[in-house]
């Protein structure tokens, strides 16, 4: 990445910002420092560029119209094709565009990385690959992934599919409205602090987050090292890539046609329920629940740890 180097005017400036006023033979002495800290980064620069990645230059994206975006969802459309077998072949993905994604453009919801466009795949987006996914686009997120509403990028806010004048929910915006729209088999969204989870529950979708460290990271745009998480984002447990069914019904781009069952349960059933299940003052046992844990585990495992026998050093204990 080129950077201008600083001439004796542009240190001079940056003195006086600080309040100093330095002597011509100063600012010549700081010019030749300056100067070579920047020899040094040229030197970096040009180590780089000899193992560099170079991203595929068969990965063409096209920013949609309005007309074709009316969720505002969709940052950028494309469409890598994955291995023709494995768990998720024929399965659409969006990824949200704080993923790398190879010779695509991230700009991760913000004018500050507007124009980047990374070398390499994501650690996620090379399984994605691997186990059969066909990327489809990258899902629009909020600014920087700073929001749990979806109004705060750049691009513009991302409308809920159930009802355009509502919020989505973020940061996950675009990833949880692409999939309740149907626009997409699943989705990848990233969480620090509800950012899968809200949207999904916004969105009347399914998300999960992962165990801490168990989906890698690597190749994702960090907020914090110890709360980052990426994890999968479904319409339905049944349609989780791993499960057994994969024909539920999608409703139209802009209005899905169903709407989720949001009446909590009757005090009889809740206590009948915990019963049944043996609990004293907690949440009864819910199958649903189990199962859609069971179904994300399923997704997780696609994108998510590799496992290897190690020989143990000598007599030390292992």
């Amino acid at each position: 990445m080129a950077v201008r180097r600083p001439g004796k005017d542009d240190v001079a400036a940056l003195a006086r910002s600080y309040g100093m006023q330095p002597s011509d033979a100063d600012l010549d002495t700081y010019s030749v420092l300056v100067a070579a800290a920047f020899d040094s980064y040229d030197a970096v620069e040009e180590l780089y560029a000899g193992i560099a990645p170079q991203a595929p230059d068969d990965r063409a994206s096209t920013r949609p119209d309005d007309a074709d975006n009316p969720l505002g969802a969709w940052y950028v459309r494309t469409e890598i094709r994955g291995s023709d077998h494995g768990p998720l072949a024929g399965r659409t993905v969006a990824v949200k565009d704080n993923v790398a994604v190879a010779g695509v453009p991230m700009m991760n919801g913000s004018h500050t990385l507007e124009g980047f466009v990374p070398q390499r795949d994501a650690t996620v987006v090379s399984r994605l690959l691997a186990a059969g996914a066909t990327i489809t686009g990258k899902a629009v997120c909020e600014d920087l992934c700073f929001s749990g509403g979806s109004h705060t990028s750049v691009t513009g806010p991302v409308r809920n599919p159930w009802d355009p004048s509502r919020t989505t929910g973020g940061s996950s915006s675009g990833s949880a409205a692409l999939v309740a729209a149907g626009e997409v088999d699943l989705a990848i969204g990233g969480d620090q602090g509800g950012s899968i989870r809200m949207p999904a529950a916004f969105s009347g979708i399914v998300g999960h987050k992962p165990t801490h460290g168990l989906v890698p990271y690597t190749g994702a745009f960090p907020i914090e090292l110890t709360l980052d998480h990426l994890g999968p984002m479904t319409r339905t447990v049944s349609s989780t890539p791993g499960s057994e069914s994969s024909s539920q019904p999608k409703p139209c781009a802009t209005t899905p046609t169903r709407r989720p069952d949001t009446s909590p349960p009757s005090a009889a059933a809740y206590c009948s329920g915990a019963r049944s299940a043996g609990w004293r003052g907690s949440p009864p046992y819910r199958p649903a629940r189990t199962s859609s844990i069971t179904a994300a585990s399923a997704t997780v495992r696609v994108i998510g740890p590799r496992w290897s026998r190690v020989s143990s050093m000598g007599n030390a204990p292992v």
